[in-house]
């Protein structure tokens, strides 16, 4: 054997020992979910503010109930049961035995800062899809060890560095439709993992503006606002051609402030974006009650690990992703994971 497999190997047993110790010991946070049956004239907001006395922290329960509330979000029906998750009050990441430097790492993957809650090295355990990667890679039935690289221009991710295997592997990632277009330069030149986990895009807008979204004919004629570089692929996905068929007018401003300047002037009917950019936005610019989102999601997003469909090793590590994620979703760890991260967040809106 090489000196550098040696050194991985001693790595790798090195690090199983740790985590083996962390279980044993009880290291990893212990958090059991309390079930909640749903009363009469309940909410997710009335339900959050009781549980955690916060009713904008709804998306601890939609995380830890997702299958269920998926298409109504807000809405719940007496009798309904509930899974409401624990909010620690101590934030700290989980202990990362496999994670090592790029020199001794059979993997290696990339990934940015800015774009908290899911990845940011200023965040706790730099952020919640970090701290599931983490996990994932530690629960597969192959574990490896991994390096993360931080590199906060993320227009040099997929090319070059991807594509040319400088990197194994990136995170996170949307994934576009690429049934429907499989031409699209991330369908063309990249495997997507599972889901690490999704999230809700909504429609915000105005209190009073008389905008209802119960269908997707509410939205017909309306003029919205999505700021330049992101995705559109959910405005004009199958059954939905708002923008091949002109039956939107989509208003590409500058950045999400410039989205919600554009509405608070009346030039655009909502703004769409996902639900923590827009609260973050909301609250940045001192807009609360100013604007709301509408309760129906439209659309719900995954964010995914890529890898390069040139790499050699592209399957056996999706793989060790895919199947590292089942078993962590088979846990309460997965939950757990998500719900603190969800607390952190809506702890700093508060408190801006």
């Amino acid at each position: 054997m090489a000196l550098g497999g040696r050194k991985r190997a001693a790595a790798l047993a090195a690090a199983l020992t740790l985590l083996a110790s962390v279980w044993a010991s009880g290291g990893l946070a212990q958090c059991a979910p309390e079930a909640y049956t749903v009363q009469t004239g309940d909410t997710v907001f009335t339900i959050a503010e009781a549980r955690y006395g916060d009713p904008e922290k709804w998306t601890l329960i939609y995380y830890a109930n997702e299958d269920r509330l998926r298409s109504s979000v807000f809405q719940v029906s007496p009798g309904e049961v509930l899974d409401l998750p624990c909010q620690e009050g101590e934030v700290r990441a989980d202990a990362t035995p496999l994670r090592q430097g790029p020199d001794n790492a059979e993997m290696k993957l990339i990934t940015g800062s800015n774009y908290a809650p899911f990845t940011d090295r200023e965040w706790p355990g730099q952020g919640m899809v970090t701290e599931l990667v983490n996990a994932a890679l530690e629960a597969t039935p192959s574990p490896v060890t991994y390096s993360i690289t931080w590199q906060d221009d993320w227009s040099t991710h997929l090319f070059p560095i991807l594509d040319s295997k400088e990197a194994d592997m990136g995170f996170p990632w949307l994934k576009p439709n690429c049934e429907q277009t499989p031409d699209n330069e991330r369908c063309a030149n990249f495997h997507f993992s599972d889901p690490l986990v999704e999230i809700l895009v909504l429609l915000f807008t105005r209190p009073g503006s008389g905008f209802t979204y119960d269908s997707d004919a509410d939205v017909i004629g309306k003029r919205l606002c999505r700021p330049k570089g992101y995705f559109t692929h959910d405005l004009d996905r199958p059954g939905r051609e708002w923008l091949s068929r002109g039956l939107i007018t989509l208003v590409q401003a500058d950045d999400p402030q410039a989205c919600f300047r554009e509405l608070m002037a009346g030039r655009v009917d909502a703004v769409t974006v996902n639900v923590f950019l827009g609260a973050k936005t909301i609250d940045d610019m001192g807009l609360r009650g100013q604007v709301v989102p509408l309760d129906k999601p439209l659309s719900v997003e995954g964010l995914h690990v890529i890898i390069s469909k040139k790499h050699w090793r592209g399957t056996t590590h999706l793989y060790r992703i895919n199947a590292g994620l089942a078993e962590l979703k088979k846990t309460d760890r997965y939950s757990q994971i998500v719900s603190r991260h969800l607390g952190v967040f809506w702890d700093q809106i508060k408190t801006n």
